[in-house]
């Protein structure tokens, strides 16, 4: 047997380089680092011996660099992605956040954190906690929860089979996520002779499982015997690349479709049988196909809370579930009938048994009257002088927009509109991090989209409070020539968060500035990114918006646009229910009736 002598780091990044996707590119398309004393000295080195095959991009914060890597997954389907790297410590830290965004929204990326000296020669080494009761622990083991496989590398050769685990479980499409190896410092640059037959180029295709003939059966024969059935499309549809398969399905079966924040695009929003956004952020004329459904068929959807309306949306009394999911767990939730199968092949092969059977479609008009609704709130305002509301910034953003245009977002106001109202043409032109919901995920997943699909348009869309949680990878968008448009909305604080609280009886505290703080905050956010390099600028209406954006296409650089908005109005239509616990026991009387209104909520939902 030939064998290589390498390092540990040498033989990683050697190996990453020669695993390949079904279209011929390299699945870890390149390393994001930051680089410390826990692997500079070794990981770094051999990221520089390879950085002709294998990219390394420098980002300025660990978590937020992995939220690029995270959106680039995303953005590709999960056909590639990127590794990311930390020193031990509070960088390794930095990087679990990331981790539960990745593991939650079932994306790969591999996480490659320096660890403690597996000899334990200088103990405790710097940024090193210490376990009084277990000398195994670092913070390391924090990625547990949050990663799909974790392996902590304490030889060199345990890398033999470390690394095809981790590449095995990122190009599983059932049991897809991130991947940690915790990489002890000192093994990093410990050498060792390798089979070089471990480094030959090996090839990572999609798997499509079949669906298990009991289960087809039973799938077959609900479907068959309903009478008003709905399909709920989820990311998994996107992932599958079934948007075709899908508008096939629909079309020959005549089954309304509503979609989650994840499968939102799967349909063009025009699409006759496309009901919109369905559930608490949902439009009006899904959730009412929703509730009257007796079959909610669910594909590729992890049926979470808001998709469900916390589970009291689909009153139909004699209502069942259909789960088309490659992942057991999902399709088993909630006593569902279970179709364990790939996205594409499911469709395929119900459509043929279903054959010509054509179940009956909603009434067209109540789509007609909420697009109606969402176009006024949309609209340009007539008052110049009132500050503008979030729905019409979307609107101008909407009206600024081209085929190919992505908008992207992930947390407070902006998730629940855009789901609401914004009209998505083409299969992911829509791209929102609402499994997690991570502030900060933003800016840094903007980039990350940009370096996926360089042609396309990205806008992304946040508060400025999630600006005001990670914004420093605007800097590094700058640097690397990657042009995105930023758009800031400026309630000047948390306007979702105090709207909830306003809406559980909660006096206003503790989340716009004016309730916070003994001084008042203005805070410049065009001057802030200016300095990072952006172009910036601080326009007043919405006129000014979309003279703004029509400029921001034709620049060649990164360009920040900072509006201030009303942080109280909402819609005012469509959405559904939510379960969020009020209290029994409170002095205030505000409290009280909301507690009375939410535990009648209760009882109707039960």
């Amino acid at each position: 047997m030939k064998t290589v002598r390498l390092t540990a780091a040498q033989a990683t990044v050697r190996y990453l380089a020669n695993q390949m996707n079904g279209e011929g590119e390299t699945f870890i398309a390149g390393v994001w680092a930051i680089f410390g004393h826990g692997n500079v000295a070794a990981l770094g080195e051999a990221l520089y011996g390879i950085r002709e095959e294998l990219q390394t991009f420098r980002g300025q914060n660990e978590q937020t660099m992995a939220h690029a890597a995270i959106a680039y997954a995303k953005q590709l389907r999960r056909r590639r992605t990127m590794a990311v790297t930390s020193s031990i410590g509070p960088g390794a830290l930095n990087m679990v956040t990331a981790a539960g965004v990745a593991h939650v929204n079932r994306l790969p990326v591999l996480f490659l954190p320096g660890d403690v000296f597996a000899n334990r020669g200088p103990d405790p080494v710097l940024q090193q906690i210490e376990d009084f009761g277990d000398g195994t622990v670092s913070v390391n083991d924090c990625f547990r929860p949050v990663s799909r496989y974790f392996d902590r590398i304490t030889r060199p050769e345990q890398l033999l089979t470390a690394l095809p685990r981790a590449m095995r479980l990122m190009t599983d499409p059932a049991e897809c996520g991130p991947v940690t190896l915790s990489f002890c410092q000192d093994v990093q640059a410990e050498a060792y002779d390798y089979p070089e037959s471990f480094f030959a180029r090996k090839v990572w295709g999609v798997r499509r499982p079949e669906p298990d003939a009991a289960e087809f059966e039973a799938a077959v024969a609900v479907l068959k015997g309903a009478k008003n059935p709905v399909i709920v499309a989820g990311g998994g549809v996107h992932f599958s690349g079934a948007t075709e398969t899908l508008k096939t399905f629909a079309e020959q079966h005549k089954i309304p479709v509503v979609e989650t924040q994840a499968g939102k695009s799967v349909l063009a929003w025009d699409h006759p049988l496309n009901f919109g956004a369905v559930g608490v952020t949902g439009t009006e004329c899904a959730n009412i196909v929703s509730e009257k459904a007796d079959l909610v068929f669910g594909v590729g959807t992890r049926f979470q809370d808001f998709t469900t309306g916390s589970w009291g949306l689909f009153r139909n009394p004699s209502r069942k579930i259909l789960a088309l999911n490659v992942q057991p767990y999902d399709s088993h939730k909630h006593d569902a009938i279970p179709l364990v199968a790939d996205a594409k092949i499911g469709l395929e092969r119900l459509s043929t048994a279903l054959g010509s059977h054509v179940f009956g479609a909603p009434d067209a008009a109540i789509k007609d009257g909420w697009f109606a609704k969402a176009d006024a709130v949309t609209a340009a305002p007539k008052d110049s002088n009132a500050l503008p509301t979030d729905m019409q910034v979307i609107g101008a953003v909407q009206r600024a927009s081209r085929d190919n245009t992505v908008v992207m977002c992930a947390a407070g106001t902006m998730p629940g509109e855009l789901h609401q109202l914004w009209k998505a043409k083409l299969p992911l032109s829509y791209h929102m991090e609402y499994g997690f919901s991570c502030m900060g995920y933003e800016i840094a997943g903007g980039l990350g989209i940009k370096m996926a699909e360089p042609e396309r348009d990205v806008i992304v869309m946040l508060g400025d409070g999630s600006y005001m949680m990670a914004n420093s990878e605007l800097a590094t968008a700058v640097a690397m020539g990657k042009k995105i448009t930023v758009v800031i909305t400026d309630n000047r604080g948390y306007g979702c968060i105090n709207r909830l609280q306003m809406g559980t009886g909660g006096a206003e505290f503790n989340n716009l500035y004016a309730h916070t703080n003994v001084h008042p905050i203005a805070i410049d956010f065009a001057a802030h990114a200016a300095a990072m390099g952006a172009k910036a600028h601080k326009v007043t209406t919405v006129a000014e918006l979309e003279a703004a954006l029509e400029a921001a296409r034709s620049a060649s650089e990164t360009t920040v646009i900072v509006i201030d908005t009303d942080p109280y109005p909402t819609p005012g239509a469509g959405g559904f229910w939510w379960d969020v616990a009020v209290p029994e026991v409170s002095d205030r009387s505000q409290v009280n009736d909301a507690r009375a209104r939410y535990e009648a909520a209760l009882k109707e939902r039960s």
